[in-house]
């Protein structure tokens, strides 16, 4: 079989975790391989937010399209920036093992927490789901939206006088940079994005590797994978709505799926949980993300696309 052409963006997490990909996937299959190493529409725009220039999907077009014309055989994503539809064609085909799912807070005064933060206090982050997450906890703080990759996002702390920044655990643990972080936020005080933690390795649905790599996916990484995006998919969440979705293994084997989306100012959460035995992840994210609309879900969504309307 021939050399496995990896793609991926060219940031720093981003090549970090790529290699790391090829060194794994180097020794399990016993081939060589390569970065195919491209600029995203994401990358290249940095003064705009995600939300209001066409979403995560911004960091994955590109990547689908070296793929799909053969320029690729496979390609490396962070999980959480991976949209709920992919491109026809396309298909997930492992979740590698996870790492560290939390939020991370990372602050100007070392050692403090979201809790100790300053009244007032200036946080900086960039996504919309610990945009509203923080408001519902602190809405005392001022919100500072913030872009780049994670050293920019950290070196901000000085430049813009922030006293803390939230970024996710795992790509400061992946950076080498696991003393910066200050306070791992517990899932139970801000649910993490769909993803978050995870690798998404993506192939053609009829690639020659498709089913090689799918063999090196640890069982329950990907049951959990699996039922967040399916939960993700049936709210047809995307960057512009704050949504989380979190789910791990029980003591007694199930599958537990924690789910919840917000208002944009985080005064109003809808949120639903529930559990499946192992070969049910899909159907479980798709009964915890009924539960959600119910419980007020469908109404959050509906304010949300109405006020992106009238942006437009």
């Amino acid at each position: 079989m021939s050399k496995l052409r990896i793609a991926t963006r060219g940031s720093d997490l981003a090549l970090v975790q790529s290699r790391q990909i090829a060194a794994e996937l180097g020794r399990a299959l016993a081939v060589q391989t390569e970065l195919v190493v491209l600029r995203t529409t994401g990358d290249r725009i940095q003064d705009r937010s995600l939300a209001k220039i066409g979403g995560k999907g911004l960091f994955v077009k590109e990547i689908e399209e070296a793929l799909l014309a053969g320029q690729a055989d496979l390609a490396v994503h962070s999980a959480k920036d991976v949209p709920a539809r992919l491109a026809p064609g396309c298909v997930i085909a492992c979740y590698p093992e996870r790492r560290d799912p939390r939020d991370a807070l990372a602050a100007g005064e070392r050692g403090a927490t979201l809790a100790s933060l300053p009244r007032g206090a200036r946080v900086g982050t960039g996504s919309t789901r610990r945009v509203a997450l923080l408001r519902a906890l602190r809405p005392d703080l001022e919100i500072v939206p913030l872009r780049g990759n994670v050293p920019t996002r950290l070196d901000k702390i000085a430049s813009e006088r922030l006293d803390a920044v939230v970024l996710a655990c795992a790509g400061l643990d992946r950076l080498g940079l696991t003393g910066r972080i200050d306070e791992r936020i517990a899932t139970e005080t801000m649910l993490p994005a769909v993803g978050q933690g995870l690798l998404a390795l993506e192939t053609l649905g009829d690639s020659e590797w498709r089913d090689r790599i799918a063999a090196l996916e640890p069982a329950w990484t990907g049951e959990a994978a699996r039922a967040e995006r399916s939960f993700q998919t049936a709210l047809g969440g995307d960057c512009s709505i704050p949504l989380a979705g979190f789910a791990e293994r029980l003591s007694d084997g199930r599958l537990h799926l924690r789910g919840l989306v917000s208002s944009l100012d985080g005064q109003t959460i809808a949120r639903a949980e529930g559990h499946a035995p192992s070969g049910e992840a899909e159907a479980l994210g798709e009964r915890v993300a009924r539960e959600v609309l119910e419980k007020g879900g469908r109404e959050i969504l509906r304010a949300i696309a109405a006020a992106e309307a009238v942006d437009d």
